[in-house]
């Protein structure tokens, strides 16, 4: 049985406010969009600074100072970290100076690590860490140049999906003392709830399949990349998987849009015409300026993103002489999930 499809409205309304997350359980202050806070690191060592959390007053985003995330993490500094997660949906940190088996043990906190499917441009040793880079070193790319180029969600493609993606920017493009390459992010909590009542009945139990080389492909065609095409082996180690098309958020259970343009290829209980229609009108919707946030990188940065209530873009603004270098580790959502892709309990998160 099919679904028919519903027409996007003209005109969408939007909330203003924005759920508050209560860390007292924590020991640590309400957390708010309009203010700055201070935290002490839970259960920290006496003589170690607080932290500070600062919104950035817009529909994503807030930065951390004061955290090195160099020690090890208690699990009460983990938890308040993924709290803030599901609230601000990304995550900065300023001026970390991290190595590549740093930044895989910070990320090893919050789950099982991914090694990227094109197991290509991984720091020596350390395959849970990929390069992005435009750069080359004798005449030889140092890592993938093109990466997230356009808007998706990192591992939808997968059956374990996608929790978080950790990158540590070493270096940030810079003309005429504006950052450059830029990651945007579009917030799919505040897509789903301004859908009208006739498209959230239409999209309800209805599933999509999400497939890898979709979004492999596009660079290769659309984009120019020089990505070679996927072999046999990369195809059948990630064939296409079905997920919900609207989730129940595991850290905060409010309901997101889960679909992208780089990944989603089709509803499943729809005919093929329909779904291809009913997805082009999710994929305009949930990009909408209103719903987006850009972070601007500084050198030193570790920008962090909840993957299951926003979608990304990496911003091509920057020439190949123009140099970026940045390691990424990619959490898997082993944390919230079963291996089978179900949820687990809330009993069993602690969430």
């Amino acid at each position: 049985m099919s679904k028919s499809h519903a027409n996007i409205p003209d005109k969408i309304t939007i909330a203003a406010t924005r759920k508050v997350i209560n860390m007292n359980s924590m020991n640590s202050s309400h957390y708010s969009n309009a203010s700055r806070s201070t935290h002490p690191s839970p259960g920290k060592a006496q003589g170690t600074p607080n932290w500070t959390l600062t919104p950035t007053g817009q529909i994503l985003g807030a930065r951390i100072d004061g955290f090195d995330l160099s020690r090890p993490m208690q699990d009460l500094e983990v938890r308040a970290i993924i709290m803030a997660l599901g609230q601000y949906g990304v995550i900065s940190f300023s001026k970390q100076n991290l190595s590549a088996q740093g930044l895989k043990d910070f990320s090893a906190n919050f789950g099982e690590l991914e090694i990227n499917v094109a197991n290509m441009y991984q720091a020596p040793g350390i395959p849970e860490v990929m390069i992005l880079s435009n750069m080359k070193k004798d005449g030889v790319a140092v890592g993938i140049a093109d990466a997230g180029q356009d808007w998706h969600t990192d591992m939808s493609y997968s059956r374990m999906i996608a929790f978080s993606n950790v990158l540590h920017g070493i270096q940030i493009p810079v003309r005429d003392g504006v950052s450059l390459g830029n990651t945007e992010f579009s917030c799919m909590k505040s897509a789903y709830q301004s859908l009208s009542d006739k498209w959230k009945e239409t999209l309800d139990g209805c599933t999509a399949t999400h497939d890898f080389e979709k979004f492999w492909n596009k660079m290769r065609f659309e984009k120019g990349s020089t990505r070679p095409p996927l072999t046999a082996q990369q195809k059948a180690s990630k064939p296409p998987v079905n997920h919900p098309l609207v989730m129940e958020h595991p850290i905060t259970h409010e309901k997101v849009l889960y679909a992208n343009p780089g990944y989603a290829t089709r509803i499943n209980e729809m005919e093929q015409s329909q779904s291809d229609v009913a997805l082009a009108h999710l994929f305009e919707h949930q990009l909408q300026p209103r719903f987006r946030y850009q972070h601007v990188w500084q050198e030193g940065d570790v920008l962090m993103w909840d993957n299951f209530g926003t979608i990304h873009n990496a911003v091509a603004d920057y020439t190949p002489d123009e140099p970026r270098y940045i390691h990424r580790c990619q959490v898997m959502a082993t944390r919230f999930f079963n291996a089978d892709g179900t949820p687990k309990t809330r009993q069993a998160t602690g969430f």
